[in-house]
């Protein structure tokens, strides 16, 4: 595995670029603290853990991914994703994540590209050293598509958040990860 010639830094723009012509498609999206979280968001999004593990124990259900698009590249693997409660089917995130290959046991490829299992699962399961690095946190006001997927048919706001994972000390995944509104 290489050493990267710079550090991964995830960019709104770059990632929601890979499927939406614009971060617009969204919602509106504005850069907050972690002092102007609502006390849950900032539970969910707030820490240098995997989200789902987070998310799992926020609703107390295992959750499973769902591929909504994806881009395969002969270096990278990017996807647009879900995650859903096994409990009942309720969406509790939006993700869109980008992954290196070069940083990851080809094991673990093959794993996500089966498109079976949620990233961060894998990762554990796998016992891949990694180290999940906050880098922004975003308040949106939801845009058709996220209320659509959310099941918010009208207007709404939910909070967001940007991340990379160093896989054995390399920066292998890039994250937006979008919580599902939390009621209340």
């Amino acid at each position: 595995m290489s050493t990267p010639a710079h550090p991964v830094i995830p960019d709104l723009q770059t990632l929601a670029r890979l499927f939406y012509p614009s971060p617009d498609a969204l919602g509106e999206i504005t850069e907050v603290a972690v002092g102007d979280l609502p006390p849950d968001y900032r539970q969910l999004l707030a820490h240098n853990d995997h989200m789902t593990v987070t998310v799992e124990a926020f609703h107390g259900s295992l959750v499973d991914v769902r591929i909504l698009d994806r881009q395969v590249t002969p270096t990278h693997y990017a996807r647009k994703i879900l995650l859903t409660r096994q409990s009942d089917g309720g969406v509790v995130q939006f993700g869109i994540m980008r992954v290196n290959f070069a940083y990851l046991p080809p094991e673990v490829r093959q794993q996500i590209e089966r498109e079976q299992t949620p990233l961060g699962r894998i990762l554990i399961e796998h016992n891949v050293h990694r180290r999940v690095q906050l880098f922004s946190l975003r308040r949106i006001a939801m845009a058709e598509e996220l209320r659509r997927l959310f099941g918010h048919p009208s207007s709404g706001v939910t909070y967001g958040r940007t991340a990379v994972i160093d896989c054995n000390d390399a920066p292998a995944v890039e994250l937006l990860e979008i919580v599902a509104p939390v009621p209340g």
